[in-house]
């Protein structure tokens, strides 16, 4: 944790319990239910579909709540109220704004928050939208914590706290580098997601001194030709990889493993290597992939988080809901211990970080963040840590 002093220490420490998770039993009436009489459990916050909380801070929430990604936004808006619920008193009034999934929608719904009175700014989702209301918001000076997986959209003032796979990348290369790992081949989907891991896996790799021996590129569900072309690198006795890289989604990587089976690649040889997207089960069965590693953030948090949602909700919240609500437990924990300066671009990109739900993570000056992520291993049709989310950050820089 970098190095805070005197009554700032202090204070950020205060922020620092009240945002995490893990914290939550010296919050109150605890996160989990109730501990002890009713009477001694926190206040149900107001909902009108509209707002959630009574404080006297407003905080704009714009989420997709109709038309494009509104099953993802209904969870995140849930969450929220979550987040309200389980804060010890929290001096916030979320105004709820439907984008409708529209960068007009959502430049909409943040001049009609601004007009209300909106400090911060919590969303939107989709990377149009967070520019739009962006857009809005940095004319206000009004800081925006939004959770597109886009960074090209983040900025000093519109901070990302989604999972990004830049910070993936460098995770899982780093530890398989720590491995032993030297010689990295690659097999990248052809879309805008292969872009942004293509060019972070470049400099992962050269940043220790790693050589990336081939590079392959594949559209969605046509892998056979990719995996014929890198597969003399990465089987047999004249292998040149020690590690062979696949940033793929579950559904993705149903037809790279078929190929490398059929190759006869062997994952006890060179090891796959893989981002968050891997954390899905149905991933985690394919036999080529066995021994693979893939970055993550920890899962223990999140576990804890789903149980509780699905007691108040009696529905399974969307893996980015624990996204919504760290960003309200943070600006409530924010609101109680900074006073005027709650939602300063100084504050919120802090080094020391926070501790949320999915475990610490802070703000960069340039709007992306800085995520303690775990590193996990496919064993058996499952995955299990091998090298569990740092509990603080490293400094800035390195």
């Amino acid at each position: 944790m970098a190095a805070v002093t005197g009554r700032r220490r202090r204070l950020l420490s205060g922020a620092l319990a009240l945002a995490a998770l893990g914290l939550g039993g010296c919050i109150g009436g605890g996160l989990g239910g109730v501990d002890g009489p009713l009477a001694q459990a926190p206040p149900q916050p107001a909902n009108d579909g509209r707002t959630i909380g009574r404080g006297s801070v407003k905080v704009a929430m714009i989420l997709p709540l109709t038309g494009q990604g509104a099953v993802p936004g209904t969870s995140l808006r849930n969450a929220a109220e979550l987040a309200i619920a389980e804060f010890q008193n929290p001096d916030l009034t979320i105004l709820v704004k439907d984008d409708r999934g529209s960068p007009d929608g959502a430049r909409q719904a943040a001049e009609e928050a601004l007009a209300e009175g909106a400090e911060l700014f919590i969303g939107p989702l989709f990377a149009g939208s967070v520019q739009a209301a962006g857009q809005v918001a940095k004319q206000a000076g009004k800081p925006v914590i939004a959770f597109s997986t886009d960074s090209t959209v983040a900025s000093r003032g519109v901070y990302l706290l989604s999972f990004l796979a830049q910070e993936e990348v460098d995770r899982i290369i780093g530890y398989a580098s720590a491995q032993g790992r030297r010689s990295f081949a690659a097999l990248v989907p052809d879309n805008t997601y292969g872009n942004v891991v293509e060019a972070s896996f470049r400099e992962a790799a050269a940043k220790r001194g790693a050589r990336v021996v081939a590079m392959e590129r594949y559209s969605p569900g046509q892998a056979a030709g990719a995996v014929q072309r890198i597969a003399p690198l990465v089987t047999g006795p004249g292998a040149q990889a020690d590690a062979l890289f696949i940033p793929d989604t579950a559904e993705g990587l149903g037809d790279v493993a078929q190929a490398l089976q059929q190759a006869g690649f062997d994952p006890q040889r060179v090891k796959p290597l893989g981002t968050g997207v891997w954390n899905d089960p149905r991933a985690f069965r394919h036999a080529s992939l066995q021994g693979g590693w893939f970055a993550a953030p920890d899962s223990g948090g999140f576990n804890a988080f789903a149980n509780r949602y699905r007691a108040k909700f009696n529905a399974d919240p969307t893996r980015i809901a624990t996204l919504s609500y760290d960003a309200v437990s943070l600006a409530a924990a924010l609101v109680r211990t900074q006073g005027s300066q709650r939602f300063t671009d100084a504050v919120l990109t802090n080094p020391a970080g926070f501790a949320g739900a999915d475990g610490v993570f802070r703000f960069r000056p340039d709007g992306t963040n800085d995520r303690a992520l775990a590193v996990l291993e496919l064993r058996n049709g499952a995955a299990a840590p091998v090298s569990p989310a740092p509990k603080t950050l490293a400094p800035s820089g390195t």
